[in-house]
């Protein structure tokens, strides 16, 4: 059983970060190809285009298959996208680079994804509170799943209201709504609770 729980988190990795890097790709020739004029050269880009798109497309497949057939991957799949806000995108790639997700503090999991408020105090200096560090590639989709959170889910709309009122910046906010949104994650996986079942959501809902 280990070593078959061994194998799908390496599998579902390797599926994850492809996917991540053909975006990447998809990215740079949909630029290139706002950037030029020439006919030719977008005729060659949009094939290159439907080629990636067609693999992707695949990857999502073999991606979505993998964690249906594993029990514990499926498990933690349901309950992270029972949240507004997060797709599949990035519950695979929770699954797949946050294994410490559910088994540690919201401190420590803020931490790995860098989210967490780092000071820049010197002596009697007070710097100003930044990010840095962590898994770029988690906190990158995390930022993604955050921004549609703030529209349409209501426990993060409300927070980063409350935040935009207090005069934070955009920057500041989206930020403290990223750890907000994925401390709320945390305790999910951790106390094997839906989004629905949360307190802080039935809270909104009275």
């Amino acid at each position: 059983m280990a070593k078959k729980r061994s194998e799908n988190q390496a599998e579902l990795d390797a599926l994850v970060t492809c996917r991540r890097q053909l975006t990447h790709v998809r990215t740079e020739q949909t630029n290139r190809r706002q950037s030029t004029s020439s006919k030719s050269a977008r005729k060659a880009i949009d094939a290159v285009l439907k080629s990636i798109n067609k693999q992707i497309e695949g990857l999502d497949g073999q991606i979505r298959k993998l964690i249906e057939s594993d029990d514990d991957f499926n498990s933690t799949d349901q309950l992270l996208r029972s949240v507004p806000g997060v797709g599949a995108v990035l519950s695979s790639t929770l699954l797949a680079e946050l294994n410490e997700l559910g088994s540690t503090d919201r401190r420590c999991i803020s931490s790995l994804v860098g989210v967490a408020p780092m000071n820049s105090d010197s002596g009697r200096n007070k710097g100003k509170r930044t990010i840095r560090g962590g898994r770029a590639p988690v906190r990158s989709v995390l930022y993604m799943a955050t921004i549609a959170a703030i529209r349409f889910n209501p426990v993060i709309s409300r927070f980063a209201e409350r935040l935009q009122k207090a005069g934070k910046l955009s920057k500041v906010t989206i930020t403290a709504c990223m750890r907000k949104l994925l401390t709320l994650l945390n305790a999910m996986v951790r106390d094997n609770l839906t989004w629905e079942q949360l307190n802080v959501v039935r809270t909104l809902e009275k």
